[in-house]
């Protein structure tokens, strides 16, 4: 009996858990900025209910960039939903992260780099935000961009403009 009340305490924790897991951002934005070279630019916004905005400009779909990309016009503004299992994977990237205590500014003393700006809104009404130039501001950051990077990929994105 023991045994079986500990499990049912165990299964009622670990639900509890999940759920906060969704709930405990309540909007993720990832945007980054030109580079001397191809580097994508874009800014991308998550809410907690997973619908996401994609606003294009350069170097976001291109397998290979050229030059010829930076007088076109920009690439637009995308819409999805994202995908359950990613938003989940997300969220536990940021959980990893321990974003209260990440520092507001990262970077490098090389020159013709990108910078990433994310900021996170918790549900609990404060926010985060974090300037990475070069965007290498620890391992666990690095997982993140490459994480929102991917989506525009692996997500069924619809050009609205």
């Amino acid at each position: 009996m023991k045994y079986l009340l500990s499990l049912c305490a165990f299964i009622l924790l670990f639900s509890c858990n999940s759920q906060n897991l969704q709930s405990q951002y309540s909007k993720i934005e990832y945007k980054t900025t030109p580079c001397f070279g191809f580097c994508p630019v874009a800014t991308m916004s998550i809410n907690s209910d997973r619908t996401a905005v994609l606003e294009a400009e350069h170097f976001n779909f291109t397998k290979t960039p050229s030059k010829d990309e930076f007088s076109q016009p920009r690439e637009g503004t995308f819409t999805t939903t994202i995908k359950e299992a990613d938003y989940k994977k997300l969220v536990s990237l940021l959980n990893r992260l321990d974003v209260k205590n990440l520092n507001e500014k990262y970077g490098h003393k090389v020159s013709d780099l990108s910078t990433s700006y994310l900021t996170i809104n918790l549900t609990d009404g404060t926010s985060k935000k974090v300037e990475d130039y070069g965007k290498r501001g620890s391992e666990k950051l690095v997982e993140v961009y490459k994480f929102f990077e991917d989506l525009k990929h692996n997500q069924q994105w619809t050009k609205v403009k």
